[in-house]
This record gives structure tokens, C-alpha cells and sequence, in this order.
């Protein structure tokens, strides 16, 4: 087994349900902290708007019909590993769709791993060089080998994401992460769908 194959399996062992993750960050909440070692009010102010976004989306998420359909046709074992953190706004958009994928078929078990807390793995998935999150890794059930990624955000953020670093004076960036939000709730998460259709149409 390589070594990243042993990371995968490692990190599958340690994960959380979706329903520990919030749960987790519910109660480091209530202790005015959030994930990660940064407990700053700015952090703790994210985490308590992520965990508002991620509540809604649990109860508004609506999975298109095409990715249905190939969701419930999967008939192997596999896990959805997410690296996260409950203080990215990018997760909390991206997450409780991940999670609602894996409710349609009892094939597909989610994961997820602290970002900070397991950067031997983050370091094996880099985005431009990056820790961004957050990540899936898709792995298969049976022999813990990474079948595909996705991640950070979908194409269209990401490339907001681009362009700002390629601006000589760009806006504040608490400015920009209120316009990937806004770009978010237009969406209604139609993009991430699209992509991890095509994903998961390739297993």
C-alpha cells in the first residue's frame, strides 16, 4: 500500500459523520471557539454564519435529477473524504451537498478530517499549491485508493478566486468573500451538482 493509499485509510478510521462535524462545531461554538487553532471573534463570527448557511442548505438542497439518477446507480462501496474546517465559508456551501449525495445511496459514507489537524493528507491535495478546502477525495471502499477529487469551489468561484490574486489592488477581502457568498446563493449550488455529476458519472 503507497503511501498516500495509507494516508486515505488512515483518515477514513478518524473521520466524522456530517452529523458529528456539526455537531462538533455546534459545541465549539458554545464555547465561543471554532476549528482549527485561530479562535479569534472574526473566526468564531464565520463559523456561526457557516454553521446558519449549512442548517439552511440541509433543508433546501435539492438534488438534480441526472445526478440522482447516477447517484442511486452506484453499486460499489465508497467514501466521501472531506478535508474542512468549520470556519471556511466555502464549505459550508459545499459540504451539506456532499452530504446530501451520500444520503441517496448507503454505498457512499462520508468522512471528514480537520484541515489543520491532518495536514500530512491537506499537503497530499493541494489547490495551486495551496490549502484550500474543502477537499473531497472519493475512495474506494474496499481498497482505500483515490478514485477522483473535487474541490475547492466550484469552476466559476474558483476562478473569481484567480482573478483577485491577479489584481494589483484588490478589494478588502471580507468585500470579496460577501461577493462569492451572494455568487453562492444565486447558484443554489446548481454548479458543484453539475461537476460532481460528471464525476461520478466516471467511477
Amino acid at each position: 500500500m503507497d503511501t498516500v493509499t495509507t494516508l486515505l485509510k488512515e483518515n477514513i478510521a478518524l473521520g466524522m459523520s456530517y452529523e458529528k462535524y456539526l455537531e462538533t462545531g455546534n459545541a465549539l461554538l458554545a464555547e465561543d471557539k471554532t476549528s482549527g487553532s485561530n479562535h479569534s471573534e472574526q473566526m468564531v463570527k464565520y463559523s456561526q454564519l457557516n454553521i446558519h448557511r449549512m442548517n439552511r442548505l440541509n433543508k433546501t438542497i435539492k438534488i438534480l435529477p441526472d445526478l440522482e439518477a447516477i447517484i442511486k446507480g452506484i453499486d460499489k462501496p465508497i467514501y466521501f473524504l472531506i478535508i474542512s474546517e468549520i470556519w471556511c465559508g466555502d464549505a459550508a456551501q459545499n459540504v451539506p451537498i456532499l452530504a446530501k449525495i451520500a444520503e441517496l445511496n448507503e454505498h457512499i459514507q462520508v468522512r471528514i478530517v480537520w484541515r489543520d489537524e491532518n495536514l500530512d493528507l491537506m499537503d497530499q491535495y493541494l489547490t495551486n499549491g495551496g490549502r484550500s478546502i474543502p477537499k473531497l477525495i472519493i475512495v474506494d471502499g474496499t481498497t482505500h485508493e483515490e478514485l477522483a477529487t473535487w474541490g475547492p469551489r466550484p469552476a466559476t468561484a474558483q476562478e473569481m478566486v484567480i482573478a483577485r490574486k491577479k489584481e494589483e489592488n484588490p478589494e478588502p477581502y471580507s468585500e470579496f468573500v460577501k461577493k462569492v457568498q451572494l455568487w453562492y446563493a444565486k447558484d443554489r449550488t446548481k454548479s458543484a451538482q453539475v461537476e460532481l455529476q460528471a464525476i461520478l458519472a466516471a467511477l
